[in-house]
């Protein structure tokens, strides 16, 4: 997938994607790159709301798993099961979100496990940089549920 296709997709089906000013600014096999202006995600103290550079992170890893499971032609719903976020710095200016399989070796296992059990976990690890380096770091799992063939 594009990373406009992506933007795109992202803004019409997460409204929140769109209000938060969330760019899709690459999309690959091994990450997903968002950048995330300041501006409408700015709280009281003008630094990043802790919710917005959570639900950014949050969304960046399951585009992850979303657009590798569509490129190999997988049709599953992808959830958040659990995540932990650590805020390493304030962040005063735009930020970037970039996504990863925390273990990637994992991913093969993950697909034949999907494609056998119609269920499946994947670790995603995304990191939040703001200028200077890593602000914060996300970790979550997710649960991709594969969805019934027409004829069963």
């Amino acid at each position: 997938m594009e990373a406009e296709a992506l933007e795109e997709y992202l803004h019409r089906q997460i409204p929140l994607s769109k209000a938060m000013g969330i760019g899709v600014v690459s999309v690959d096999t091994d990450a997903v790159v968002l950048h995330v202006p300041l501006a409408p995600n700015i709280n009281h103290r003008e630094t990043v709301f802790g919710g917005s550079a959570t639900a950014a992170a949050m969304l960046c890893a399951w585009a992850l798993v979303h657009t590798r499971l569509r490129d190999a032609n997988v049709e599953a719903k992808v959830v958040i099961r659990r995540h932990t976020m650590v805020f390493d710095a304030p962040m005063a200016d735009d930020f970037t979100v970039r996504s990863a399989l925390t273990r990637p070796a994992d991913w093969e296992g993950f697909v034949r496990q999907l494609a056998r059990k119609r269920m499946a976990r994947v670790a995603v690890t995304a990191v939040l940089d703001c200028g200077r380096g890593n602000a914060a770091t996300f970790e979550g799992e997710f649960v991709a549920l594969k969805k019934p063939a027409k004829n069963e």
